[in-house]
């Protein structure tokens, strides 16, 4: 849901920024086919978080948008769509006629930093370890095969209106997809130091 948010607000916003539209309806359909369903289907194999059993059952009648996850949804999506847009405005006033690749590629590595970084709510990625759901990293390493493969074959160029990105181009569409991921990385961290303030008092308060 959140990858599908930051697609609508690539281009819902493009226009707002007198930007053209960046994305094509194949690189949609990619996008929405193979970044977010392969990835999807393997974070199914994700390991139970150590101490899930003692958390208190969540009300019944609880919407799946509540503790927060409405809010990560709107404001996640939204990082990827400036992102993807501030790239593809970079872009065009450097005068780069591959701006649309570099927007499909932000797009679709920005989904996969992030399905990496909310393998858990609040525990981050390097304390789980990368290696610890193998299914969910071969989906990503495979995404990101046939992402590339998309760019760089000669005969998928065509199909999906792409065109091969330099070396510069590539390491900046790496750079900018990592944005996501830290983000992230930053929420969670956030999220572990006010729970310790809140722990942190309730004991002293018992001793």
């Amino acid at each position: 849901m959140t990858g599908n948010s930051g697609e609508i607000w690539t281009i819902l916003l493009a226009p707002f920024f007198g930007l053209p539209i960046p994305l094509l309806p194949i690189h949609i359909l990619w996008i929405n086919l193979v970044s977010d369903g392969l990835p999807s289907i393997a974070i199914a194999a994700e390991p139970a978080e150590k101490g899930i059993m003692s958390r208190p059952p969540r009300p019944a009648g609880e919407s799946v948008f509540a503790g927060g996850l409405g809010r990560h949804i709107i404001w996640v999506g939204l990082l990827i769509g400036i992102v993807c847009l501030s790239t593809q405005a970079l872009a065009i006033h450097l005068g780069d006629g591959h701006w649309q690749t570099m927007v499909f590629a932000v797009l679709s590595f920005s989904q996969m930093g992030h399905v990496l970084a909310i393998r858990s709510e609040t525990q981050s990625l390097f304390r789980q370890g990368l290696f610890s759901n193998m299914p969910l990293l071969g989906a990503v390493a495979l995404t990101f095969v046939l992402q590339l493969a998309t760019i760089y074959v000669p005969f998928l160029n065509p199909v999906f209106k792409t065109a091969p990105l330099t070396l510069y181009e590539l390491l900046a569409v790496l750079g900018a997809s990592s944005i996501t991921f830290w983000a992230v990385e930053v929420e969670k961290l956030v999220y572990r130091i006010r729970a310790r303030r809140v722990i942190s008092p309730s004991r002293h308060g018992h001793v």
